[in-house]
């Protein structure tokens, strides 16, 4: 899991690439899931968890930007 502070350290380059990394991901566990193959369920809700947090941070940073 990710903490917050440590998303805001990052560029808005490095913020895209883990969303990108983390929906590909999301989307493993899905297919996990759905086959009765997945080691640990609480990543499904890590994982949709981090994602929210990096949207939010990116949209704050737009309107910030809009400013």
């Amino acid at each position: 899991m990710t903490k917050a502070t440590d998303l805001r350290a990052k560029t808005d380059d490095q913020l895209s690439e883990d969303l990108g990394n983390l929906k590909r991901e999301a989307f493993n566990l899905r297919f996990q899931a759905a086959t009765s193959q997945l080691e640990k369920p609480s990543r499904v809700k890590e994982v949709r968890r981090d994602i929210a947090r990096i949207k939010t941070l990116q949209s704050e940073r737009s309107r910030s930007a809009a400013k």
